[in-house]
């Protein structure tokens, strides 16, 4: 496995596939798979031909969380847990600083910190047969890094209910809770996301991009600041020559050609 790619990418037009690669394991989040995603975003942020990343999973789940064999095995080690968790929180902040929305493409399970991964991606489709669980409490290990992400999802009680009983939670459910945008069988997965890459591969990728990053800026903010953020955001975004171009094509009932970020 060590030359087994912990990442598998493939690009098909405008959109950008990122693929966990560990699926006899259920893609834990080890310290390499870690690297491999962030590395992976950091191509992806300076990739100018993709428009949109799918985040998908090799096997029967998405992802388990954390290894936790390399978790036993580092248990005395407060250095190298300290190290895990700091590059998993740069990780996932990652995809909220990448100019492209990122849509995870659930099946099977996502547990713990892949749980927490679903929650980072913009965007989210799942099969119905799904599940997703804060599962940690199980073992005497609090989820309280996947809950930064979860719980910026979904309400406080639904987050708390499954961080206090380690339960697993259907697609269905994820989706009434907003976990997810979608559910459907799995064989429609790919239909479905198409509907939401072609939607977006043919909107101003600088606009994508500035109004992706204002989102996440502004979006803990207060009521004020927030509103600061996303006005100055706006003036700026009137500058951009794709807005001139939207608006004269909105005008001239045509399409518009984008010029790209």
């Amino acid at each position: 496995m060590s030359d087994t790619p912990y990442v598998l990418t493939s690009q098909e037009g405008a959109v950008l596939s990122l693929t966990l690669n560990r699926g006899d394991r259920f893609n834990p989040l080890s310290s390499g798979m870690i690297a491999a995603l962030h590395t992976e975003f950091d191509r992806a942020a300076v990739n100018s031909t993709a428009r949109v990343v799918v985040l998908r999973a090799e096997g029967r789940g998405f992802s388990a969380g954390h290894d936790l064999k390399e978790m036993r095995a580092n248990a005395g080690d407060p250095a190298w847990q300290g190290r895990l968790f700091d590059d998993c929180s740069r990780m996932m902040v990652a995809i909220t600083q990448l100019p492209q929305p990122v849509i995870a493409r659930v099946h099977g399970i996502a547990t713990a910190a892949g749980c927490q991964l679903v929650a980072m991606c913009d965007l989210a489709v799942a099969a119905d047969t799904a599940s997703f669980a804060l599962p940690g409490v199980n073992i005497g290990v609090f989820c309280s890094t996947p809950a930064v992400g979860v719980g910026r999802n979904v309400g406080r009680k639904q987050v708390m209910e499954m961080l206090l009983t380690g339960q697993p939670v259907d697609a269905r459910t994820a989706l009434a809770w907003g976990l997810v945008n979608r559910v459907v069988a799995a064989a429609d997965l790919d239909a479905e996301i198409a509907k939401f890459t072609e939607v977006i591969a043919a909107r101003s990728p600088a606009t994508i991009a500035l109004g992706k990053q204002t989102f996440y800026r502004q979006i803990e903010r207060g009521l004020e600041p927030a509103y600061q953020v996303a006005g100055d955001a706006m003036t700026c975004n009137m500058s951009y020559p794709d807005a001139t171009e939207g608006i004269d094509a909105f005008f001239g009932k045509r399409s518009p050609a984008w010029q790209g970020r």
